[in-house]
Protein backbone atom coordinates (compact mmCIF):
# COMPACT_ATOMS: atom_id res chain seq x y z
CA UNK A 1 0.00 0.00 0.00
CA UNK A 2 2.78 2.43 0.87
CA UNK A 3 4.62 1.55 -2.35
CA UNK A 4 1.47 2.09 -4.44
CA UNK A 5 0.92 5.50 -2.83
CA UNK A 6 4.52 6.60 -3.43
CA UNK A 7 4.42 5.47 -7.06
CA UNK A 8 1.20 7.38 -7.64
CA UNK A 9 2.69 10.54 -6.11
CA UNK A 10 5.79 10.13 -8.27
CA UNK A 11 3.71 9.83 -11.44
CA UNK A 12 1.99 13.09 -10.53
CA UNK A 13 5.39 14.77 -10.80
CA UNK A 14 6.18 13.37 -14.25
CA UNK A 15 4.88 13.97 -17.78
CA UNK A 16 2.31 11.22 -17.13
CA UNK A 17 0.64 13.25 -14.38
CA UNK A 18 -2.71 13.16 -16.21
CA UNK A 19 -2.95 9.37 -15.67
CA UNK A 20 -2.49 9.78 -11.93
CA UNK A 21 -4.92 12.71 -11.84
CA UNK A 22 -7.60 10.68 -13.64
CA UNK A 23 -7.11 7.80 -11.20
CA UNK A 24 -7.42 10.13 -8.21
CA UNK A 25 -10.64 11.58 -9.65
CA UNK A 26 -11.94 8.02 -10.10
CA UNK A 27 -10.87 7.24 -6.51
CA UNK A 28 -13.08 10.02 -5.14
CA UNK A 29 -16.04 8.75 -7.16
CA UNK A 30 -15.40 5.11 -6.18
CA UNK A 31 -14.51 5.69 -2.52
CA UNK A 32 -17.48 3.84 -0.98
CA UNK A 33 -17.37 0.77 -3.22
CA UNK A 34 -15.45 -1.38 -0.67
CA UNK A 35 -18.30 -0.81 1.81
CA UNK A 36 -20.79 -2.16 -0.73
CA UNK A 37 -19.32 -5.57 -1.40
CA UNK A 38 -16.38 -4.41 -3.49
CA UNK A 39 -15.73 -5.35 -7.10
CA UNK A 40 -14.47 -8.90 -7.40
CA UNK A 41 -12.82 -10.25 -10.54
CA UNK A 42 -12.99 -13.94 -11.39
CA UNK A 43 -10.04 -13.39 -13.73
CA UNK A 44 -7.84 -12.20 -10.87
CA UNK A 45 -9.10 -14.93 -8.52
CA UNK A 46 -8.14 -17.53 -11.13
CA UNK A 47 -4.60 -16.30 -11.81
CA UNK A 48 -2.14 -19.16 -12.28
CA UNK A 49 0.19 -17.66 -9.67
CA UNK A 50 -2.28 -18.62 -6.93
CA UNK A 51 -1.95 -22.29 -7.88
CA UNK A 52 1.84 -22.03 -7.49
CA UNK A 53 1.23 -20.27 -4.18
CA UNK A 54 -1.05 -23.15 -3.09
CA UNK A 55 1.40 -25.87 -4.11
CA UNK A 56 4.39 -24.29 -2.35
CA UNK A 57 3.10 -25.15 1.14
CA UNK A 58 0.75 -26.90 0.04
CA UNK A 59 -2.57 -25.37 1.10
CA UNK A 60 -5.74 -27.47 1.12
CA UNK A 61 -9.42 -26.67 1.75
CA UNK A 62 -11.54 -29.37 3.41
CA UNK A 63 -15.34 -29.25 3.22
CA UNK A 64 -17.28 -31.10 5.94
CA UNK A 65 -20.87 -29.94 5.28
CA UNK A 66 -22.93 -28.41 2.50
CA UNK A 67 -23.93 -24.75 2.71
CA UNK A 68 -27.37 -23.58 1.56
CA UNK A 69 -27.42 -20.77 -0.99
CA UNK A 70 -30.60 -19.45 0.66
CA UNK A 71 -28.64 -18.49 3.78
CA UNK A 72 -25.88 -16.03 4.60
CA UNK A 73 -22.87 -17.02 6.68
CA UNK A 74 -20.13 -15.65 8.91
CA UNK A 75 -17.05 -17.87 8.91
CA UNK A 76 -14.84 -17.53 11.98
CA UNK A 77 -11.29 -18.25 10.81
CA UNK A 78 -8.71 -19.52 13.32
CA UNK A 79 -5.85 -19.04 13.98
CA UNK A 80 -4.62 -15.76 12.53
CA UNK A 81 -0.97 -16.80 12.18
CA UNK A 82 1.47 -14.11 11.10
CA UNK A 83 -0.23 -13.30 7.78
CA UNK A 84 -3.35 -15.47 7.47
CA UNK A 85 -1.95 -17.20 4.38
CA UNK A 86 -4.53 -20.00 4.47
CA UNK A 87 -7.41 -17.52 4.67
CA UNK A 88 -6.09 -15.58 1.68
CA UNK A 89 -5.41 -18.60 -0.54
CA UNK A 90 -8.65 -20.43 0.24
CA UNK A 91 -11.14 -17.57 0.17
CA UNK A 92 -9.59 -14.76 -1.92
CA UNK A 93 -8.49 -16.99 -4.78
CA UNK A 94 -9.87 -20.04 -6.54
CA UNK A 95 -6.64 -22.02 -6.08
CA UNK A 96 -8.24 -24.55 -3.71
CA UNK A 97 -11.61 -24.59 -5.51
CA UNK A 98 -13.81 -22.79 -2.98
CA UNK A 99 -16.46 -22.06 -5.63
CA UNK A 100 -16.57 -25.70 -6.68
CA UNK A 101 -16.69 -27.01 -3.11
CA UNK A 102 -19.38 -24.51 -2.08
CA UNK A 103 -21.35 -23.77 -5.27
CA UNK A 104 -23.46 -20.62 -5.13
CA UNK A 105 -21.58 -19.21 -2.12
CA UNK A 106 -19.69 -15.91 -2.51
CA UNK A 107 -16.80 -15.64 -0.03
CA UNK A 108 -15.69 -12.22 1.26
CA UNK A 109 -12.49 -12.18 3.29
CA UNK A 110 -12.64 -9.26 5.75
CA UNK A 111 -9.46 -7.32 6.51
CA UNK A 112 -8.39 -3.98 8.02
CA UNK A 113 -10.41 -1.05 6.65
CA UNK A 114 -7.25 1.04 6.46
CA UNK A 115 -6.01 -1.05 3.53
CA UNK A 116 -8.85 0.35 1.40
CA UNK A 117 -7.69 3.92 1.89
CA UNK A 118 -4.53 3.21 -0.09
CA UNK A 119 -4.73 3.81 -3.86
CA UNK A 120 -4.30 0.90 -6.27
CA UNK A 121 -3.97 -1.57 -3.37
CA UNK A 122 -7.68 -1.13 -2.64
CA UNK A 123 -8.62 -2.14 -6.20
CA UNK A 124 -6.32 -5.15 -6.06
CA UNK A 125 -7.87 -6.31 -2.76
CA UNK A 126 -11.42 -5.84 -4.01
CA UNK A 127 -10.65 -7.91 -7.12
CA UNK A 128 -10.07 -10.90 -4.85
CA UNK A 129 -13.35 -10.45 -3.00
CA UNK A 130 -11.75 -8.85 0.05
CA UNK A 131 -13.82 -6.34 2.05
CA UNK A 132 -13.27 -4.05 5.07
CA UNK A 133 -13.89 -5.68 8.44
CA UNK A 134 -16.22 -2.95 9.69
CA UNK A 135 -19.90 -2.84 10.51
CA UNK A 136 -21.00 -0.81 7.47
CA UNK A 137 -19.46 -3.24 5.01
CA UNK A 138 -20.66 -6.39 6.78
CA UNK A 139 -24.17 -4.96 7.26
CA UNK A 140 -24.40 -4.17 3.54
CA UNK A 141 -23.26 -7.62 2.39
CA UNK A 142 -25.55 -9.47 4.79
CA UNK A 143 -28.65 -7.32 4.26
CA UNK A 144 -28.52 -5.78 0.77
CA UNK A 145 -26.58 -8.29 -1.30
CA UNK A 146 -29.05 -11.16 -1.41
CA UNK A 147 -28.25 -14.60 0.01
CA UNK A 148 -25.37 -17.02 -0.47
CA UNK A 149 -22.78 -14.63 1.02
CA UNK A 150 -20.05 -15.84 3.37
CA UNK A 151 -17.97 -13.28 5.25
CA UNK A 152 -14.71 -14.69 6.58
CA UNK A 153 -13.58 -12.94 9.76
CA UNK A 154 -10.23 -13.76 11.33
CA UNK A 155 -11.69 -13.45 14.81
CA UNK A 156 -8.45 -13.38 16.81
CA UNK A 157 -7.02 -10.52 14.78
CA UNK A 158 -3.80 -8.77 15.69
CA UNK A 159 -3.95 -9.90 19.33
CA UNK A 160 -3.86 -13.53 18.25
CA UNK A 161 -0.95 -12.97 15.87
CA UNK A 162 1.24 -11.97 18.85
CA UNK A 163 1.04 -15.50 20.27
CA UNK A 164 1.39 -17.60 17.15
CA UNK A 165 4.44 -19.82 17.03
CA UNK A 166 5.17 -23.30 15.62
CA UNK A 167 3.77 -26.10 17.74
CA UNK A 168 1.20 -23.91 19.48
CA UNK A 169 -2.54 -24.17 18.87
CA UNK A 170 -4.29 -21.32 20.65
CA UNK A 171 -7.04 -18.91 19.67
CA UNK A 172 -8.14 -15.53 21.04
CA UNK A 173 -11.88 -15.98 21.35
CA UNK A 174 -13.27 -15.76 24.89
CA UNK A 175 -14.00 -12.05 24.73
CA UNK A 176 -14.50 -11.78 20.96
CA UNK A 177 -18.30 -11.67 20.65
CA UNK A 178 -18.95 -8.91 18.12
CA UNK A 179 -19.13 -11.35 15.22
CA UNK A 180 -21.81 -13.35 17.07
CA UNK A 181 -23.89 -10.20 17.61
CA UNK A 182 -23.61 -9.38 13.90
CA UNK A 183 -24.74 -12.91 13.02
CA UNK A 184 -27.78 -12.57 15.28
CA UNK A 185 -28.75 -9.16 13.89
CA UNK A 186 -28.76 -10.56 10.35
CA UNK A 187 -29.72 -14.17 11.00
CA UNK A 188 -26.46 -15.33 9.40
CA UNK A 189 -25.30 -18.82 10.31
CA UNK A 190 -21.94 -19.14 12.08
CA UNK A 191 -19.35 -21.50 10.64
CA UNK A 192 -16.17 -22.41 12.60
CA UNK A 193 -13.04 -22.74 10.46
CA UNK A 194 -9.68 -24.04 11.69
CA UNK A 195 -6.43 -23.98 9.71
CA UNK A 196 -4.02 -26.68 10.81
CA UNK A 197 -0.47 -25.55 10.10
CA UNK A 198 -1.14 -21.80 9.92
CA UNK A 199 1.19 -21.20 12.85
CA UNK A 200 3.98 -23.36 11.41
CA UNK A 201 5.07 -21.26 8.43
CA UNK A 202 6.91 -18.53 10.38
CA UNK A 203 8.94 -18.41 13.59
CA UNK A 204 8.26 -15.48 15.89
CA UNK A 205 9.93 -13.88 18.88
CA UNK A 206 7.26 -13.99 21.61
CA UNK A 207 7.39 -11.18 24.18
CA UNK A 208 6.07 -12.04 27.63
CA UNK A 209 3.18 -10.11 29.15
CA UNK A 210 4.52 -7.07 30.98
CA UNK A 211 7.68 -6.81 28.87
CA UNK A 212 8.58 -3.64 26.95
CA UNK A 213 8.24 -5.51 23.67
CA UNK A 214 4.65 -6.57 24.38
CA UNK A 215 3.86 -3.01 25.55
CA UNK A 216 5.02 -1.58 22.20
CA UNK A 217 3.05 -4.22 20.28
CA UNK A 218 -0.15 -3.47 22.17
CA UNK A 219 0.24 0.28 21.64
CA UNK A 220 0.58 -0.27 17.89
CA UNK A 221 -2.42 -2.60 17.91
CA UNK A 222 -4.57 -0.07 19.78
CA UNK A 223 -3.77 2.99 17.67
CA UNK A 224 -2.99 1.55 14.22
CA UNK A 225 -4.99 -1.68 14.11
CA UNK A 226 -2.17 -4.19 13.71
CA UNK A 227 0.65 -5.39 15.92
CA UNK A 228 4.26 -5.41 14.69
CA UNK A 229 5.71 -8.91 15.05
CA UNK A 230 9.37 -9.89 14.99
CA UNK A 231 9.41 -13.01 12.87
CA UNK A 232 11.35 -14.81 10.18
CA UNK A 233 10.94 -17.54 7.63
CA UNK A 234 13.48 -19.11 5.33
CA UNK A 235 15.84 -17.58 2.80
CA UNK A 236 15.13 -17.54 -0.92
CA UNK A 237 17.77 -20.11 -1.84
CA UNK A 238 18.12 -22.17 1.34
CA UNK A 239 15.81 -23.33 4.12
CA UNK A 240 18.77 -23.10 6.51
CA UNK A 241 19.01 -19.31 6.23
CA UNK A 242 16.68 -16.63 7.59
CA UNK A 243 14.44 -14.61 5.31
CA UNK A 244 10.86 -13.52 4.70
CA UNK A 245 9.84 -16.49 2.59
CA UNK A 246 7.49 -18.71 4.64
CA UNK A 247 8.52 -22.27 5.41
CA UNK A 248 6.89 -24.83 3.13
CA UNK A 249 4.68 -26.43 5.78
CA UNK A 250 1.24 -27.87 4.91
CA UNK A 251 -1.77 -25.70 5.76
CA UNK A 252 -5.10 -27.52 5.87
CA UNK A 253 -8.20 -25.37 6.33
CA UNK A 254 -11.24 -27.28 7.61
CA UNK A 255 -14.67 -25.65 7.23
CA UNK A 256 -16.94 -26.97 9.96
CA UNK A 257 -20.67 -27.46 10.37
CA UNK A 258 -22.81 -24.30 10.27
CA UNK A 259 -24.62 -23.25 13.44
CA UNK A 260 -28.15 -22.08 12.66
CA UNK A 261 -28.64 -18.57 14.01
CA UNK A 262 -32.04 -16.84 14.41
CA UNK A 263 -32.56 -13.25 13.31
CA UNK A 264 -32.83 -10.96 16.35
CA UNK A 265 -32.73 -7.23 15.65
CA UNK A 266 -31.52 -6.30 19.13
CA UNK A 267 -30.00 -9.38 20.74
CA UNK A 268 -29.48 -9.30 24.49
CA UNK A 269 -26.11 -10.03 26.06
CA UNK A 270 -27.51 -13.33 27.33
CA UNK A 271 -28.43 -14.37 23.79
CA UNK A 272 -25.01 -13.32 22.47
CA UNK A 273 -23.28 -15.28 25.24
CA UNK A 274 -25.41 -18.37 24.53
CA UNK A 275 -24.56 -18.54 20.82
CA UNK A 276 -20.95 -17.59 21.49
CA UNK A 277 -20.59 -20.59 23.81
CA UNK A 278 -22.17 -22.79 21.13
CA UNK A 279 -19.61 -21.49 18.65
CA UNK A 280 -16.66 -22.11 20.98
CA UNK A 281 -17.84 -25.67 21.65
CA UNK A 282 -18.28 -26.28 17.93
CA UNK A 283 -14.75 -25.00 17.17
CA UNK A 284 -13.21 -27.23 19.85
CA UNK A 285 -15.10 -30.26 18.53
CA UNK A 286 -13.90 -29.47 14.99
CA UNK A 287 -10.29 -29.24 16.20
CA UNK A 288 -10.52 -32.48 18.19
CA UNK A 289 -12.12 -34.38 15.31
CA UNK A 290 -9.46 -33.52 12.74
CA UNK A 291 -6.27 -32.89 14.74
CA UNK A 292 -4.91 -36.44 14.41
CA UNK A 293 -5.62 -36.48 10.67
CA UNK A 294 -3.36 -33.49 10.13
CA UNK A 295 -0.31 -34.40 12.17
CA UNK A 296 -1.22 -33.50 15.75
CA UNK A 297 -1.21 -36.00 18.62
CA UNK A 298 -4.49 -37.07 20.21
CA UNK A 299 -3.37 -35.39 23.43
CA UNK A 300 -3.18 -31.95 21.78
CA UNK A 301 -5.65 -29.46 23.27
CA UNK A 302 -6.89 -26.26 21.64
CA UNK A 303 -6.16 -23.36 23.98
CA UNK A 304 -8.97 -20.80 24.01
CA UNK A 305 -7.95 -17.42 25.43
Amino acid sequence: GVACTLILMYILCTDCWAIAALYLAWLVFDWNTPKKGGRRSQWVRNWAIWRYFRDYFPIRLVKTHNLLTTRNYIFGYHPHGIMGLGAFCNFSTEATGVSQKFPGIRPYLATLAGNFRMPILRDYLMSGGICPVNRDSIDYILSKNGSGNAIIIVVGGAAESLNCTPGKNSVTLKNRKGFVKLALRHGADLVPVYSFGENEVYKQVIFEEGSWGRWVQKKFQKHIGFAPCIFHGRGLFSSNTWGLLPYSKPITTVVGEPITIPKIDNPSQKEVDFYHSMYVDSLIKLFDKYKSKFGLPETEVLEVN
